[in-house]
């Protein structure tokens, strides 16, 4: 492994300033929103392409921060989580409006300037949303909230805190994939599964407290209210043009963060212990990468390992780990979901890692067709 990186190294502008990275694709949207054509490109290729040539150009960072580093001295981390919001609810209502009352684009232009535009709502405001709900503070929790709302997907907060946290590589957490399952066969299973255990999640916290899942406190009645005014907002500015276009972006960010979700944790799994018990989550229930480039626009997302082992650890604190302790990815998340696409080509680059990771973690288990299945038991 690396060096330890120092607080006062940490703190210095210049190697926050990389985080930064993803303001660099709004003016691509706006670029392809101006021109189409070969332009529609340029948000695909900047968020997929352009990170994964530079993670091959800067190759990996195993350099570790001081775990011990002051909030303080991490502001100018947090800062680009914090501003996100308001730059990308100015520019897709900002664009919905431009693109519903201009002429200069064909109706497929529209079409792929939105799925662009979800690209960075999924690949960077959902990111930067799943950072923000696993903070203290009530500004950080509203304003991932608000990104959740904008790409119709506020059920993820309650999913991934009440349940894929606490069930991560076992039957009852719907985003940990299957060993062979495909991504498009889990996409559209985890669309259906994820709402209904959020919903039993929140509902089960409210019957401990004697309150029915119908009470005001439940966060879906929030959620309701935030994901319907963002698609009167649509309406209101763009007409059925508008709403059809916002719809299209927020389907190709959920999109985009579903593949994210399908990479983390492919055929990865906790060993049962029986009785409906699994062993403790640690850094070898996640897939780790630590590629530096697609790591700054991810806000060090692939150090996935590091996260689940310790959620409320900000992202620049976030650790690596040699693969002694971590399964590793061999490339970046970009290059990982291109190759998610494709399941005959994801099988043949992951599948041997997997039963790799199988001998190296829990060679005392023999038969894996119930951990392939999904049917170990512990009941949904």
């Amino acid at each position: 492994m690396g060096r330890i990186i120092s607080s006062a190294e940490i703190a210095l502008p210049r190697n926050a300033l990389p985080f930064w990275l993803s303001l660099a694709m709004v003016p691509l949207v706006l670029l392809a929103a101006a021109f189409g054509g070969w332009a529609l490109l340029l948000p695909p290729l900047g968020a997929w392409s352009l990170f994964s040539v530079l993670d091959a150009i800067l190759g990996q960072n195993h350099d570790n921060p001081d775990i011990a580093t002051d909030e303080s001295d991490l502001f100018l981390y947090r800062l680009i989580t914090l501003i996100w919001f308001p730059v990308q609810f100015v520019t897709v209502f900002g664009l919905i409006y431009w693109v519903a009352h201009s002429t200069h684009l064909a109706g497929w232009e529209k079409l792929a300037l939105f799925a662009g535009v979800g690209v960075i709502s999924g690949t960077i405001g959902i990111v930067y949303a799943h950072e923000l709900l696993h903070q203290p503070t009530r500004l950080e929790r509203w304003l991932g909230e608000l990104l959740l709302a904008s790409v119709l997907y506020s059920h993820f907060r309650s999913e991934h805190l009440l349940v894929h946290h606490r069930y991560v590589g076992t039957p009852r957490d719907p985003v940990t994939a299957l060993y062979n399952e495909g991504f498009h066969r889990f996409f559209f299973r985890v669309l259906r599964q994820c709402p209904a255990s959020a919903w039993r999640a929140e509902a089960a916290m409210l019957a401990r407290r004697g309150r029915p899942a119908w009470h005001p406190a439940n966060p879906f009645w929030r959620y309701a209210v935030l994901q319907l005014a963002m698609l009167a907002l649509a309406l209101t500015l763009g007409g059925w043009i508008g709403l059809g276009l916002f719809l299209v972006q927020a389907f190709s960010a959920v999109w985009q963060l579903e593949l994210t979700n399908y990479i983390e944790h492919y055929g990865l799994t906790r060993k049962h212990l029986g009785e409906g018990r699994y062993d403790h989550v640690l850094p070898r229930h996640s897939w780790n990468a630590d590629h530096k480039a697609s790591n700054w626009l991810l806000i060090n997302l692939q150090r996935h390992s590091d996260h689940h082992f310790r959620p409320d650890r900000r992202f620049p604190l976030l650790q690596t780990y040699a693969a002694e302790e971590a399964p590793q990815l061999p490339f970046g998340y970009p290059v990982m979901t291109m190759a998610a696409l494709v399941p005959p080509l994801w099988r043949r680059v992951m599948n041997p890692r997997v039963r790799a990771w199988r001998r190296q973690f829990y060679p005392e288990i023999e038969d894996w067709t119930p951990y392939k299945t999904g049917t170990n038991p512990l009941p949904r």
